[in-house]
């Protein structure tokens, strides 16, 4: 009677395994690597839907902010065609990371030019759109999110604004910026929002 052989065992769930613990190790290292650059105050503003959009709103999920006005002729544009490849690329899971565009032109960008804004845009469910009172949104931008602006014009004219992605973690910590011109800073943004959904 021959000796019985070991059953063998497939050992390829168990690489599969190992691999999704490293890439979560790996991505929950990079999220504790981000700096914590300040804090995002308490807001009300309006969405383009008509509804009060909150910071609180906004707490609990990850989500991307950027500047932006609909009447702008020049880089503005640029910028929300890689936010909305920013939400092609974070869209998948149970927790889309959130985006948010702030115009910085109030006067003219009313909810129902910020529709069509976003409607054009290609915008889904979790990217919202806001505008408010011009102060709200100048000191939003001074206190809160601390990009560089300008405010010396008219009051019907837009706020000069950052290009700035900034990145803002579940406690609405400010985690990072990004050129939202450019391409490479833009997949990096993409990667550090993707480690702090991940690391939860």
């Amino acid at each position: 009677m021959s000796p019985k052989r070991p059953r063998r065992t497939d050992a390829r769930p168990l690489g599969r395994l190992a691999a999704t613990l490293l890439l979560v190790g790996a991505l929950t290292a990079c999220s504790e690597g981000l700096p914590e650059l300040g804090t995002v105050p308490s807001f009300v503003l309006t969405e383009r839907s008509g509804e009060a959009l909150e910071a609180a709103d906004l707490a609990g999920h990850v989500w991307i902010a950027n500047f932006v006005f609909t009447r702008c002729p020049d880089f503005c544009p640029a910028l929300t065609s890689r936010m909305g490849d920013v939400q092609k690329a974070l869209a998948e899971g149970d927790d889309p990371v959130r985006l948010v565009s702030f115009t910085v032109d109030p006067a003219h960008d009313t909810p129902a030019v910020l529709t069509e804004y976003a409607t054009r845009a290609g915008a889904g469910p979790h990217w919202y759109f806001a505008t408010g009172s011009r102060d709200a949104l100048a000191t939003l931008l001074r206190d809160g999110f601390k990009v560089a602006f300008a405010d010396g014009g008219p009051t019907t004219s837009p706020i000069t604004h950052s290009d700035r992605f900034v990145l803002v973690d579940r406690t609405l910590r400010v985690r990072g910026y990004y050129h939202g011109t450019d391409e490479r800073d833009v997949r990096r943004l993409v990667r550090d929002a993707g480690a702090l959904r991940a690391a939860g």
